[in-house]
């Protein structure tokens, strides 16, 4: 008999993930990693104007005819120029891009963790808390290589030829940046957290109500 089991633990646990997962994801797509000192322009219409060139893991925000225009510089994936993306950004993207894709999974395993608690007699929360354990992992290793490699030129364009390995010169940090690092942490989180769906949805209560022959079963 199936049957469906939402404990306000498990519920939490699924909605953290999918926090977490949305976190790093919309950091990574934005190019708001780093954000560049301000330039002026001259304008024909205007006289001149001040914008904000930023650039994130694999695009930016810069002057071009005229006009502010954002878009990728990664046109040939990993193999891209190395001048063009970084080596160390290069490896950032593919440790950030599989922590996204594990933690997918995890996210789809708390969806369907309602209706199945295991897998081949293993917990399906306990086996999505390491897999999130390792998404973090991957998610710090892509964090610490994406500022190490913060001497590129690409980033001395923006930030003064100061920019080094770990040092911004004159850029700041953006809210993406900020936003990917929330992820990072939410993710361990929800690791923690997975045990305890574990726990609520193996409790005393919840086998009360199976032995009742209740097959949709709702606890705080």
């Amino acid at each position: 008999m199936s049957y469906v089991i939402v404990t306000g633990r498990s519920l939490l646990w699924t909605l953290l993930s999918l926090t977490a997962l949305m976190a790093v994801f919309s950091g990574l797509i934005t190019p708001k990693w780093l954000i560049g000192m301000p330039q002026v322009v001259k304008n024909a219409r205007n006289g001149s104007e001040v914008y904000v060139p930023t650039v994130g893991v694999y695009n930016r925000c810069i002057r071009l005819h005229g006009r502010t225009h954002c878009g990728n510089f990664n046109v040939d994936g990993f193999a891209t120029d190395s001048s063009v993306f970084p080596g160390c950004w290069k490896a950032s993207y593919f440790f950030l891009l599989l922590g996204l894709a594990i933690m997918a999974i995890t996210v789809f395993a708390a969806l369907i963790g309602c209706c199945i608690q295991s897998i081949g007699r293993k917990s399906i929360f306990n086996l999505a808390g390491v897999a999130q354990v390792i998404a973090g992992i991957s998610y710090i290793l892509g964090m610490i290589l994406y500022p190490a490699g913060w001497g590129a030129e690409r980033v001395q364009r923006i930030c003064g030829l100061e920019a080094d390995a770990f040092y911004l010169a004159d850029c700041k940090l953006g809210w993406a940046f900020y936003s990917a690092l929330t992820g990072v942490a939410l993710t361990f989180v929800c690791a923690v957290i997975s045990g305890q769906a574990e726990k609520s949805t193996a409790s005393d209560k919840v086998q009360d109500k199976l032995n009742e022959g209740k097959t949709l079963i709702c606890l705080a």
